[in-house]
């Protein structure tokens, strides 16, 4: 079976929770342990053992009865499911407030993903420095993406400006998009989209926190 086959059978459910097993596989070979159990892993992120075991079932990987799992080899394994074993070059479109943090940001090199150019429609924004990037001129993205080959962009714009931005960058061969705009767009099904949205994360957190603390959370 071969890898593309194999990831593409990884329910999302599963494949979200793949990054936190990595933070705790990680933060066990920091401290000096071989091996991991699920039920280790489960007692770590709130889920069942049995849960932790389907998981890692569809990476391949075996554990050793009552052993567990090799950490090395799950870490290197759940890494190469994601794809994060191969950088991949991404550009940002937005050089506010938010695109330029995601810019700034050097923590997406651990996930495989590498931001190589910043782009923004305002002038006044353009030639501004932005970690080891320099905002480029809008009109020049559509060179830079076949030049360069780049098939994810990040959306970092107003909502008002998401849908033209997306059907821009769709035009010029992206095939990828990772929207932080509160705005849901329509896409080609050949084009795939995930949005990152605040305000449900922040609902969600809300509704949370009054679940556990009541009224106490307004104090």
């Amino acid at each position: 079976m071969s890898d593309e086959v194999q990831r593409s059978m990884i329910p999302i459910p599963t494949v979200k929770r793949y990054p936190s097993y990595l933070r705790i596989l990680g933060q066990a070979r920091e401290s000096g342990a071989r091996y991991i159990s699920a039920t280790t892993l489960a007692e770590e992120l709130g889920l069942k053992s049995i849960q932790v075991r389907k998981d890692i079932s569809a990476t391949g990987i075996e554990g050793r009865p009552k052993v567990g799992f090799d950490i090395e080899e799950l870490i290197r394994t759940i890494r190469h499911v994601l794809g994060w074993d191969n950088a991949t070059d991404a550009l940002i479109v937005g050089a506010g407030n938010l695109g330029s943090a995601l810019a700034a940001y050097d923590g997406f090199a651990a996930y495989g993903l590498r931001i190589v150019a910043i782009f923004d429609k305002d002038e006044s924004k353009v030639g501004r420095r932005i970690g080891s990037l320099s905002v480029q001129p809008m009109e020049a993205i559509n060179g830079y993406i076949k030049s360069h080959a780049v098939t994810i962009a990040v959306i970092a714009v107003p909502a008002s400006q998401a849908q033209a931005t997306a059907d821009m960058l769709v035009k010029c061969g992206i095939r990828a998009i990772w929207n932080f705009a509160p705005k849901d767009l329509k896409l080609p099904d050949d084009v795939v989209a995930q949005r990152t949205d605040l305000a449900t994360s922040f609902a969600v957190l809300s509704v949370k926190l009054r679940k556990k603390y009541g009224d106490e959370s307004q104090i």
